[in-house]
């Protein structure tokens, strides 16, 4: 191997580390904010500008040419000619940070980057910090996740009831607290789970669940639904409500880091530091259901 060569997988590496690193000293200093208490939107607010003066500033000491993309933070034009972009969100699941003894909500860090202007670029380090469950998620080699440390689903879960109605993530038909331990990859009856939004959970998520009864498990942060996918307490996460790229990014980049599916719910791929940062949808899930999710999303979307 050329010394360029061994120079560029080291620093491959330590992105890789710093990510988690990063995502990790950020979690830190939210539960030591959040333990002061105080009222919640002025802690969620308090908590969005800490973290993101934390990152942004570590991030321009230690990567000094690299060009940051946060949800705090303006849009730098100049993200969409460099070769190196760290998209943060640096408070996901803002709402859940200012509700006591909630643990869904997250830290996301993640690098995307490309060779040169010609090239597409993808993620290529990441990793959510789930401060208040103790525990990252990282694309650092030999640790994809890290799942050994209490349930990520510490909220209510509904089901369909007998008639098909479905609750709306505030309390439904039948509800259960699932905050007892973790389920096995299929759920607790052998049914599909798949972890949605608290408070939005789409409409098409729940017409998939009707299709393939698929138990719906309310969730705060998109870092903590994919957490909870990867983690084996949860299959899949399935939303089209629509968000940004800092929801999302760190997320898939640990998701696919540990070998599961992620991509559009139309089975697209998904692209990171676009001009547009709106995302419309995906879908993140155990490799073995993405097919029958797929089709099923195909049947309720009567998509070709």
């Amino acid at each position: 191997m050329s010394k360029s060569g061994g120079a560029e997988e080291a620093q491959s590496h330590d992105d890789h580390a710093l990510a988690r690193d990063l995502a990790a000293e950020a979690g830190r200093r939210l539960l030591e904010l959040r333990a002061r208490g105080g009222e919640p939107d002025v802690l969620r607010k308090a908590g969005d500008r800490l973290s993101h003066e934390f990152l942004t500033a570590a991030l321009a000491d230690r990567r000094p040419g690299d060009v940051v993309l946060s949800e705090e933070g303006a849009d730098d034009p100049a993200r969409l000619t460099a070769n190196r972009v760290w998209i943060v969100d640096p408070l996901d699941g803002t709402r859940e940070f200012g509700e006591p003894g909630r643990t869904d909500w997250a830290v996301h860090v993640a690098l995307w980057e490309r060779s040169d202007v010609s090239d597409s670029g993808d993620l290529t380090a990441g990793a959510v910090a789930l401060p208040a469950q103790g525990r990252v998620l990282s694309t650092a080699p030999a640790e994809p996740a890290q799942c050994s440390i209490g349930p990520v689903i510490t909220g209510p879960m509904f089901h369909r009831g007998g008639d098909g109605a479905q609750g709306d993530g505030t309390g439904g038909d039948e509800e259960a607290d699932g905050a007892g331990g973790a389920a096995g990859v299929d759920g607790r009856d052998g049914r599909v789970r798949i972890v949605v939004s608290r408070t939005r959970a789409p409409r098409l998520v729940r017409n998939i669940s009707d299709l393939i009864d698929a138990e719906l498990v309310p969730l705060g942060s998109a870092g903590a639904k994919v957490a909870a996918v990867v983690c084996g307490e949860a299959d899949a996460y399935v939303h089209a409500g629509g968000f940004y790229e800092w929801d999302t990014a760190a997320p898939v980049a640990v998701a696919r880091a540990a070998g599961y599916h992620a991509s559009r719910i139309d089975g697209s791929p998904l692209a990171y530091n676009q001009a547009n940062l709106w995302m419309p949808d995906i879908l993140v899930c155990r490799p073995a259901l993405a097919g029958t999710l797929l089709q099923a999303i195909r049947e309720v979307t009567n998509a070709p």
